[in-house]
């Protein structure tokens, strides 16, 4: 129940590749610092709970396709043999604890000391050595120590660690203006962001300049990326129409220490005294000026009018728009306007924020604003199906291909008479396994089913994994309680794995009680779906029996337990959330008391038992607080009960369940309400051999008065 509203990746809807105009694809991230909403979007690959909730692009559909490629030909499983077993110097490994310990408390002297006695720990001796010199390497007051990484990347070669140095070497040599260096460290398999950008401006200070195209795609702001931004900047790399849409695209976000550090790029200080002006008071600025003449007096008014979006009175600040300013600005800048007024009224579940997004035209938006106006589309009252096709065809052709939009695409061609089309789209997402998967197969008629169960793992492939050295790394550091190591390390390892290779993992994962491996490893296979790991239901039982004593739906409950924890018994989340079913502090003690769990301490909530019934026993408590609604209390457990009631509150008509999960605000909440009821769906099937519905457990929501709750 991991309360956490800011900075949470997005999913693929909500960025991606830039509309028509060259536009920073994928930094959307939502009005979070403003409104105190999630609409976030991460510049990374989709997670797992994107993909799993059809909210990003699995495959490249040009146009609706039901047959699948053939399966490749099984792999000869290897013979099985026993590892040879790996003696660990006790005074080895204490010294890599010992070493750990100090990291924690950046006593780096201390590191250096440990690390040659520690380097004798035959699976995680190389750890002490790593941490020093990634210590040396990101400093920037000291010297690129390039001998020594030399060395170490000899020692390990093939590992994660030998990826992650050449990494850090790859920033360290162009932060040191060696881009020389820079260009010769072996390329890194899945470079971060700042790499790209730490790359590029390596390349482009050596004498290979930089195209905007590339800038524009590489470009996040992390530190690297603002070092290179600045360099083709004053190269004139981008055109002042690419520099002002970054700035635009920024300003979206709601991230305010970004978008001063971008209006530095492309202003003047002329120009930045005014935008400075501006930001602190639009309304007022905006009084003070007269008709905009040269281009950087469009773009500041521009701005400063798309602030106004963020005012008490939104319909007031539209109406001096209309009043003052329509008749100076371009139609282009003042449709750009209106889509920001669109965006923060959907995202304050506003139902004037489809009208809004009218007005905006077929202006270029970024992706995340082409899927709110969308979703604002879908809420209004009554629903125009041919308008929600409409905004589904201004998006990208990579965005509109993703399972969401194919869905609600198909819906909009039903709607207006077009079955067959429908059906066809229905048809190209009905095999994926997820939220919008499970309501194409109904839409189609077909009752949910599980995929077949492939046959029998071969032990050999068990075995292979057991003496992987980099899983049993990984392991090592999953015992030591060390997750943010172990899990990158475990990851790392499974690269180029085929199917049977993936499984053996998830099996030597269940073996070793990893449980979130074990999902996590398992949804990696493409050709076979093994449902028996993707859907683990570990702890024999007690789970549902501790559902069933408080009359709720075990399989609801696996659902939300495999979203919230991934069965780890111990996880904490950032905000403080702990244990299976992610309880907050507050909650676990009001649920405590309520209860009557005598004698109840915080220090407890990792417990199994004790965990699993506050946590049953407060989704319960949800439930019952709205109205028995699996849809209602699902985002009520991550996001607060208030919260659905406050959205339900603000609907004109009752809308399908469907919609109302569609148009949740917060992106993690969103995600969040469409894995657990799509996992309750294939929990029900695995626990009962029948078939479930999807749409029956969404449901119907209602308009209702009322936002108060007694719950935390």
């Amino acid at each position: 129940m991991g309360r956490s509203f800011i900075g949470y990746p997005g999913f693929a809807g909500d960025a991606g590749p830039a509309s028509s105009r060259p536009r920073l694809g994928a930094l959307a991230w939502g009005l979070a610092a403003l409104l105190g909403l999630a609409g976030c979007a991460g510049a990374q690959a989709p997670t797992a709970a994107e993909q799993q909730a059809g909210e990003a692009p699995s495959v490249a559909l040009a146009a609706p396709e039901t047959a699948a490629p053939a399966a490749p030909a099984a792999p000869t499983a290897p013979t099985p043999e026993t590892p040879a077993p790996v003696v660990v110097p006790p005074a080895a490994r204490q010294a890599v604890l010992d070493a750990y310990e100090a990291v924690q408390k950046r006593r780096w002297a201390d590191v250096d000391r440990l690390a040659p006695q520690a380097a004798a720990d035959p699976v995680l001796g190389l750890y002490p050595r790593y941490w020093a010199l990634l210590n040396r390497l990101q400093d920037r007051a000291r010297p690129v120590p390039d001998t020594e990484v030399r060395q170490f990347l000899a020692d390990a070669a093939g590992t994660y660690l030998d990826e992650r140095i050449r990494a850090e070497w790859i920033l360290a040599s162009t932060r040191a203006g060696d881009y020389a260096q820079a260009l010769r460290v072996p390329a890194v398999d899945d470079p971060s962001a700042s790499v790209r950008c730490a790359l590029l401006l390596a390349r482009h200070q050596s004498g290979k300049r930089a195209r905007s195209s590339e800038v524009l795609d590489a470009f996040r702001p992390t530190a690297d990326c603002w070092d290179m931004l600045d360099q083709v900047a004053s190269d004139h790399v981008l055109s002042r129409k690419e520099l002002n849409g970054l700035l635009r695209d920024i300003l979206e976000t709601g991230k305010q220490n970004h978008a001063d550090r971008m209006a530095g790029v492309v202003f003047d200080d002329a120009a930045m005294v005014q935008y400075a002006a501006l930001m602190k008071n639009p309304r007022k600025w905006l009084e003070s000026r007269g008709q905009p003449r040269a281009a950087v007096d469009f773009e500041l008014a521009a701005i400063a009018l798309s602030r106004l979006a963020r005012s008490d009175d939104r319909p007031e600040a539209a109406r001096y728009i209309q009043e003052h300013w329509a008749g100076w600005m371009p139609k282009a800048d003042l449709q750009w306007v209106w889509g920001q007024f669109g965006l923060v009224a959907a995202l304050n579940v506003d139902p004037e924020a489809a009208r809004w997004y009218r007005q905006s035209g077929f202006v270029p938006m970024t992706d995340y604003n082409h899927a709110w106006e969308v979703r604002a589309e879908l809420r209004a009252a009554p629903i125009d199906w041919n308008r929600v096709a409409t905004a589904i065809r201004k998006m990208t052709a990579r965005q509109a291909d993703e399972p969401v939009w194919r869905y609600w695409y198909g819906r909009a061609l039903a709607a207006q008479g077009n079955a067959e089309a429908a059906r066809q789209y229905y048809e190209s997402i009905a095999s994926e396994q997820g939220f919008y998967g499970l309501l194409a197969t109904e839409e189609l008629g077909r009752a949910p089913s599980l995929p077949p169960q492939p046959g029998p793992l071969d032990p050999g492939w068990i075995a292979q994994a057991r003496a992987n050295p980099g899983l049993r790394r990984a392991v090592a550091l999953f015992e030591l309680g060390w997750r943010k190591e172990a899990v990158p390390e475990w990851n790392f390892a499974l690269r180029g794995m085929n199917d049977a290779q993936l499984r053996g993992a998830a099996e030597f994962a269940r073996e070793q009680h990893i449980y979130d491996r074990v999902v996590n490893t398992s949804l990696l296979t493409r050709s076979v779906a093994d449902f028996s790991q993707r859907f683990i239901a570990p702890f024999e039982g007690q789970v549902a029996a501790k559902a069933r004593q408080i009359d709720l739906d075990p399989a609801w409950v696996y659902g939300l337990i495999r979203q919230e924890s991934r069965f780890i018994t111990d996880a904490r989340s950032h905000v403080g959330a702990s244990g299976l079913m992610q309880l907050m502090p507050a909650t676990a003690r009001h649920v405590a008391r309520k209860i009557g769990l005598k004698d109840f301490k915080l220090s407890q909530v990792n417990d199994f038992d004790t965990n699993t019934i506050l946590g049953t026993n407060y989704l319960n408590m949800v439930l019952q607080d709205l109205n028995g609604s699996e849809l209602l209390a699902t985002a009520g457990y991550n996001a607060g009960p208030g919260r659905p009631k406050r959205w339900r509150s603000q609907l004109l008509t009752p809308v399908e369940g469907a919609i109302f999960a569609e148009t949740i605000p917060f992106t993690e909440t969103r995600l969040y309400v469409k894995n657990v009821l799509s996992n309750a769906v294939y929990y029900s099937m695995l626990f009962s051999g029948r078939p479930d519905s999807l749409k029956a457990r969404l449901g119907t929501v209602n308009p209702m008065s009322g936002t108060r709750t007694a719950l935390p």
